[in-house]
């Protein structure tokens, strides 16, 4: 099925439900009607955003005082996209108190932010893992995945464990220290950064989904027009426990065969930056992410990207047919964008225990 889903309005009003069983049902009131709608393909009916979603399905079992056993050939994929998803837009937070100074407990957890645009690929990561609570943040389009329970946040801690390959799993050393501290009997051990090559997983269509940008350039002037595909990626020089985001970084622009410069450098956060200028790196990336996809709103601009990409061969020619095609391609992507079909979501990975 494919299902279209245009801008949204958030004036629309609204209620929820899901049952606690393998399907996840949402039901949504507008002043006119409401309308059922089944989470097992992840249909969006048109203009209606809830506040909030919360998963009470829980689809698997798994020894919380354990690293989390899967089946390889299933849940790979899905963990080290999910794992690149975090490290580039999520946040590992530890207490650095039991209480507050008025008594209330503090406890960890773990957010993801989604885009607004990016809900169904919210909800269906949220119905994957079987917990957590999806809040649409105040005043910013956006929504949060939040994990806070006890439960949710031992098994996304052993899913995480190993398969992290930024500074950030210095912030989940800090949540197993706590989680260890709680309880002596988890006995979690903190597993190294992983290594292995970068095209021989999903981490980084997850890292891209959350921060890698497409963008077409065109320039009419001239005899001949310029066109040129780009893909960029860049991270501030230090995050903010003060680790160097450099290492990985490297990888990745060693990876696509380009440069990694610095930027900003006059700014409080100074960055780094990789970017695709030729033809070679941007195939090397067209191939990975055919192997490992992305899901979001931003393989809709992938998808645009890489038809005007297809058009650069020998027998290219810079008919009105062709760059007008080119241009239509470039206003649809992006902050341009005003549909979105979803039927990609269909090949989403599972989570298998």
């Amino acid at each position: 099925k494919c299902y279209i889903v245009p801008a949204l309005n958030l004036a629309i009003c609204w209620k929820h439900f899901l049952n606690s069983y393998s399907y996840s049902y949402i039901l949504f009131e507008s002043q006119s009607a409401g309308n059922l709608l089944d989470f097992n393909l992840l249909g969006l009916l048109r203009e209606y955003t809830p506040e909030i979603i919360c998963c009470n399905s829980l689809f698997f079992n798994l020894n919380n005082s354990g690293p989390a056993t899967y089946s390889l050939n299933n849940s790979y994929k899905f963990i080290s996209y999910l794992t690149g998803l975090i490290e580039g837009d999520g946040t590992i937070i530890v207490p650095k108190t039991e209480r507050s100074y008025k008594g209330k407990l503090y406890y960890p957890s773990i957010q993801i932010v989604f885009h607004l645009k990016d809900l169904p690929l919210a909800l269906l990561i949220q119905k994957n893992l079987g917990f957590g609570s999806l809040i649409r943040k105040k005043g910013v389009n956006a929504y949060t995945l939040n994990i806070n329970d006890k439960n949710g946040i031992l098994k996304l801690v052993n899913l995480l464990n190993g398969n992290m390959r930024t500074p950030k799993t210095y912030s989940l050393y800090n949540l197993i220290d706590w989680l260890n501290i709680k309880n002596p009997n988890l006995n979690l051990t903190k597993l190294p950064l992983k290594t292995d090559a970068l095209k021989n997983d999903a981490w980084l269509s997850g890292m891209i989904e959350s921060d890698g940008h497409f963008s077409v350039r065109t320039t009419m002037s001239g005899k001949y027009p310029k066109i040129e595909c780009k893909f960029e990626l860049s991270q501030r020089k230090k995050d903010h426990l003060g680790y160097n985001n450099e290492k990985f970084l490297a990888d990745i622009a060693e990876f696509l065969n380009v440069s990694l410069k610095n930027i900003r450098e006059n700014t409080p956060h100074p960055q780094y930056r990789l970017r695709t200028l030729n033809l070679e790196s941007n195939l090397i990336l067209v191939n990975y992410l055919n192997e490992y996809p992305l899901f979001g709103a931003k393989f809709l601009d992938l998808s645009n990207w890489t038809e005007i990409l297809n058009l650069f061969n020998p027998k290219f020619k810079y008919s009105k047919e062709n760059i007008d095609k080119v241009l239509i391609l470039k206003s649809e992507m992006n902050d341009k964008r005003t549909i979105f079909t979803w039927n990609h979501l269909n090949k989403f990975y599972n989570l298998d225990y």
